[in-house]
């Protein structure tokens, strides 16, 4: 409730998916890494679970501080 006394929604900080050429994904926002396989990483963010699906994809970074990740490999789906 805010100061009125009324119900706020929650609304997750802002954060950020950029996909490069198919090639890496940097995410931002990120809580967690749930799983991480070569074919699919399923990676919680502020805003909820992502699951990332490819070939030979790699955690090439993992910044617990800043809350960002990025993945290299062939990206297909998001």
């Amino acid at each position: 409730m805010d100061k009125s006394g009324s119900l706020t929604e929650y609304v997750p900080d802002a954060h950020q998916i950029v996909i490069e050429g198919q090639r890496r994904a940097r995410i931002t926002g990120v809580v967690d890494v749930e799983s991480f396989h070569e074919e699919e990483a399923a990676i919680l963010t502020e805003a909820g679970l992502l699951i990332l699906s490819g070939e030979e994809l790699k955690l090439t970074r993992l910044d617990p501080d800043s809350g960002q990740v990025i993945v290299d490999g062939r990206i297909q789906s998001l």
